[in-house]
């Protein structure tokens, strides 16, 4: 069976990760996906995301870019635009995490490439949309959590500004352009029309911050100041037991009774400040002490099998190094392992999504530098000799360097 974009090819010029995410979620439901890098290194992901078995082939990289091809071309040599503006002739979508100037200077910025191709799908992801005094300024994961709230949380939270411990930013607007991609191909399947996108970071991260904590600040005068309390909270995480932790969120009445009766706290299920939703939001802070010291007396196993058995909401903790052996992951085919053709043994992180009118089939590993140039300038109606001309040039390169 193939998957629901089968058929789409798109055209990747982003590197590091909010464009790998979005052009990796096309890809894993069957769109064919061409990875444009600049020579002699390719993406800088290559290079900043550690150690691999051998140069530019981290875990990172393999994670974000499998199934993928890669074609390693020059684009500041006029030969390499012309090659890339024929192969966006012969693809659905363009993505770029480039900057509007320099996109306007390499000729792929929208107008450049819609000229030629006019039903292309064209996806800019930039730090700060077009039209506000951060237009056109360079913006990493780090920059767009702080000035979007996201550090900011934190330092509600704990007294400490602190970025979250993983690339949020750049994984949630990498999903969101692929996304808006998605509606915007619906859109030419009824229309026959091309788009230009804009999935700018700052305003992305910043709205999910404002839907969740403007609160009371969301009226005019404000009803109180903006943050949730509940999710500030400094009890707000993994709840210590006799031997590790564990997770819970006992919301409805329901579950929060179940969870009094578990800890052989039943007067608590009638306490004023307890027994209803509303009464427990506004007495968080003494509710969430309770339940963060109430687990001491009991393994975490032992726990989990009561509030599984009590239908409260549980589970287990894992580490980012246990979390590849969960047993749930490894049923449901969420890690496996695969053999690359040229790094030896791996883990494939698998789906977690699918659709029941299919799924495309498994993806290869992720390429070396350069790989797929040949075949990709090829398949787009370059000539061999033409394509011999721009490797001898230098514009196409083939091989990583060591």
């Amino acid at each position: 069976m193939s998957g629901p974009l089968d058929g789409i090819r798109v055209l990747d010029l982003s590197a590091v990760v909010v464009g790998p995410i979005c052009t990796h979620v096309l890809c894993e439901h069957g769109a064919e996906v061409i990875k444009i890098e600049a020579p002699p290194t390719g993406d800088l992901l290559r290079s900043l995301a550690g150690k691999g078995r051998s140069t530019g082939m981290n875990g990172k990289f393999l994670n974000f870019n499998r199934g993928k091809k890669s074609l390693a071309i020059d684009l500041k040599k006029p030969a390499g635009i012309a090659a890339l503006q024929k192969l966006a002739r012969s693809v659905d979508v363009f993505v770029t995490n480039i900057r509007p100037d320099a996109q306007a200077r390499l000729g792929v910025d929208e107008a450049s490439l819609r000229a030629v191709a006019p039903r292309l799908i064209h996806c800019s992801i930039t730090g700060f949309g077009t039209g506000g005094p951060y237009a056109g300024r360079p913006a990493y994961d780090t920059v767009i959590q702080g000035v979007s709230g996201v550090a900011g949380a934190f330092e509600a939270s704990t007294g400490e500004p602190r970025y979250v411990p993983f690339l949020v930013a750049d994984h949630t607007v990498g999903l969101i352009a692929a996304q808006m991609i998605g509606f915007a191909l619906y859109r030419r399947e009824k229309t026959g029309q091309g788009e230009a996108i804009e999935v700018p970071m700052f305003e992305n991260m910043a709205a999910y911050i404002m839907q969740e904590h403007l609160g009371a600040a969301s009226f005019r005068p404000a009803l109180g100041p903006p943050g949730d309390h509940r999710v500030l909270s400094p009890d707000g995480k993994p709840l210590p037991t006799k031997d590790g932790f564990i997770c819970i969120s006992a919301n409805t009445d329901a579950q929060a009774h179940a969870f009094f009766d578990a800890i052989d706290r039943p007067e608590l299920k009638t306490d004023p400040r307890f027994a209803k939703v509303a009464q427990r939001v506004q007495h968080t802070k003494e509710y969430f002490h309770i339940r963060a010291t109430s687990l001491g007396g009991k393994t975490s196993a032992e726990w989990l099998e009561i509030f599984d058995r009590a239908d409260v909401p549980v589970s287990p903790y894992n580490t980012i190094g246990s979390l590849i052996d969960d047993p749930h992951l490894r049923a449901v085919g969420m890690v496996t392992e695969e053999e690359h053709p040229t790094e030896g043994p791996t883990w494939a992180i698998g789906r977690p999504n699918s659709f029941s009118g299919g799924v495309a089939p498994p993806r290869p590993p992720a390429p070396r530098l350069g790989a797929d140039g040949a075949a990709v300038l090829a398949e787009a109606g370059l000539t061999q000799e033409d394509i011999e001309t721009l490797r001898k040039d230098g514009v196409l390169i083939e091989e990583m360097p060591t």
